[in-house]
């Protein structure tokens, strides 16, 4: 439950009742307040789309009234507490489970929430999980873990990922905290999360993933090779066609106004995601680098913690008045797709988590890849090498959540300069990797209409679970 997670899923939901199929949406109160307005169009539109809610037990884990997001908690040293807390809503679910008309086929859940493999089990069901993250990345992780070569390695020598399409390097400080755990007490809780989420995830009966043919197709096949059922039915952010809920839960479109008077493709947009926190003086650098390019800027800031420490700092420096005009700081949420999809976006600065990561790749934005944690140094790998329609700011390694002091700075000011110049550049590979994008932005549209790659994969997951279903009943 963090909006990196939620959003693809609620657009899951949307994709799948487009194809007649009854969709039950099981969220918590906050969560279904924060998304209301896009719940509540979808079943406006006649979707078949039902809203079940379930209160989230915040007492007794030491998490503060109210907390039922990721992104919600005071502090990431509190992760562990929040997914011990979100494993007692099983109990509840199971009790009005029956009562559910017509009975559900199939729970579809985020990997994460891996008790929810318990009750599809009780109810004999097929348990269907959902994973954020792209195929190429499956692969990589499967292969690391058949081969433990990440154990023969320094920190920072690179390696070749084994059995992928492609020649790929990586260093094992670039992995993700199954293969390279940080040393903290916090990441030893999280360690122990992760190996609940693998051991429920052999017995899954396939996964769904927020991706399409076109754009890893030989790291989809090799994928379907180990697992077997894997659907790609996205990008799940092309299901929604109207600027509101484009803007998803941010009803604040100033920066929209502003872009509208900027040139085409002249403007980066920078957000690092729901989660990322950077330190003060490590947002100091990428502010300042983004100053110094010379090029118009949206900047997110989300300093969780810190926010106090950062807003001193813009105060003091003068920042924002100094950038008026050429710059807009959002603080906190900002409206993605909206801003990705308008024409003067020319490049986005990501922490390449898969779903700001497909979403780049979607609209056709060149990326500007800034990986800090989990899978997404292999999602790096993917925009800069596989697409080709991204240049990388020079991120040596993982920064742990909750740990990011102890990461010191990793990305100068220098860096961020060079990379935004190299993305922008009007030459011969600047328009390469900007035809590249538009390409795949092609593909992607394609992908989700009738007849599309994503569209036949739909319906064949659906027509998995209904001959499934059938059997069962037959038996």
């Amino acid at each position: 439950m963090c909006p990196g997670h939620l959003i693809p899923m609620m657009n899951m939901a949307k994709l799948i009742a487009k194809h007649s199929a009854t969709v039950t949406i099981v969220i918590t109160p906050r969560n279904a307040a924060r998304f209301g307005g896009f719940l509540h169009r979808a079943v406006a539109s006649g979707l078949s789309i039902r809203i079940l809610q379930l209160q989230f037990p915040t007492t007794g884990y030491g998490l503060p009234e109210g907390c039922e997001n990721l992104d919600d908690l005071p502090t990431l040293k509190l992760t562990k507490n929040f997914f011990d807390a979100s494993a007692k809503l099983q109990e509840p679910l199971e009790e009005v489970f029956e009562e559910l008309n017509p009975r559900p086929s199939c729970i579809i859940s985020d990997k994460t929430l891996s008790w929810t493999a318990d009750v599809a089990r009780k109810f004999e069901i097929p348990w269907v999980i959902f994973d954020g993250m792209s195929c190429f990345t499956r692969l990589a992780t499967h292969n690391l873990l058949d081969s433990k070569i990440h154990e023969q390695v320094g920190d920072f020598d690179p390696f070749w990922l084994p059995g992928l399409p492609d020649k790929i390097t990586i260093t094992r400080s670039q992995l993700p905290g199954m293969f390279n755990p940080g040393k903290g007490a916090h990441e030893k809780g999280i360690n122990i999360i992760r190996e609940k989420i693998r051991a429920a995830e052999l017995g899954a009966y396939g996964i769904v993933i927020n991706s399409f043919e076109e754009l890893e197709k030989r790291y989809i096949d090799e994928y379907r090779k180990v697992k077997g059922k894997v659907w790609c039915i996205g990008p799940f952010s092309q299901a929604n066609k109207n600027d509101i809920d484009k803007a998803s839960m941010v009803n604040n479109h100033e920066c929209i106004t502003w872009l509208d008077c900027q040139k085409p493709g002249s403007v980066v947009y920078a957000c690092l995601g729901s989660l990322t926190r950077l330190t003060p003086p490590q947002f100091i650098e990428l502010a300042l680098g983004l100053e110094k390019s010379k090029f118009p800027f949206i900047l997110v800031e989300k300093g969780g913690s810190r926010t106090e420490e950062i807003e001193k700092w813009l105060k003091e420096d003068g920042f924002e008045e100094r950038v008026k005009g050429r710059g807009v700081l959002i603080h906190g949420w900002a409206p993605q797709v909206l801003i990705l999809s308008h024409p003067s976006v020319g490049a986005f600065l990501t922490h390449c988590g898969w779903n700001s990561t497909i979403e780049g790749i979607s609209v056709g934005v060149p990326m500007i890849t800034w990986p800090q944690f989990s899978e997404q140094f292999f999602n790096e790998r993917l925009v800069v090498e596989v697409v080709r329609s991204g240049v990388g700011v020079g991120a040596k390694s993982v920064r742990y959540l909750g740990e990011e002091d102890a990461a010191g700075i990793q990305v100068k000011r220098e860096d961020v300069c060079k990379a935004v110049k190299v993305v922008m550049d009007e030459g011969i590979e600047g328009k390469e990797r900007r035809e590249k994008a538009q390409y795949f932005r092609e593909m992607a549209e394609k992908a989700l209409e009738e007849g599309g790659s994503s569209w036949l994969n739909l319906k064949l997951f659906i027509e998995d679970i209904m001959l499934h279903t059938n059997k069962d009943m037959a038996g």
